[in-house]
């Protein structure tokens, strides 16, 4: 707590306190690639902020063929969030949201924490094949 209140007192931006690592490159994704307990702040995708699944997997592909790893995975883990999004009974929210496409992303995250980015490629492109069309 003196620390944060040193840094008030001198005009420290509380952010710049509060920011984590960044990088370009995925990781933290599985036990292969984690090197630390903190995750490292990814690049926004190209998709921006609050998009469809869809545009999501895009950004993601696009990403991917490009070598972005970092942004890639970004995509993956917000296109994943937006197809977990469901309506859900009474005291059962605790049950994970399922499906192919979910599984595939899913799957394409763990491809790209193991180096393989062509199969993430692959899994990405499967997950968009399987939504509908807008």
């Amino acid at each position: 707590m003196r620390g944060l209140w040193s840094a008030l007192l001198l005009g420290v931006p509380i952010a710049a306190l509060a920011a984590s690592p960044a990088s370009n490159r995925a990781s933290n994704i599985g036990p292969q690639d984690t090197g630390s307990t903190i995750a490292p702040q990814l690049p926004t995708p190209q998709a921006g902020e609050d998009n469809t699944p869809r545009q999501y997997l895009t950004a993601a592909q696009q990403a991917l063929a490009a070598g972005r790893t970092g942004e890639a995975q970004e995509a993956l883990e917000r296109a994943e969030t937006r197809l977990s999004d469901r309506s859900t009974p009474l005291f059962q929210t605790n049950e994970a949201a399922r499906g192919p496409a979910i599984d595939q992303v899913r799957q394409a995250r763990m491809a790209l924490g193991a180096g393989n980015r062509m199969q993430a490629l692959q899994l990405t492109e499967a997950a968009m094949a399987g939504l509908p069309r807008p």
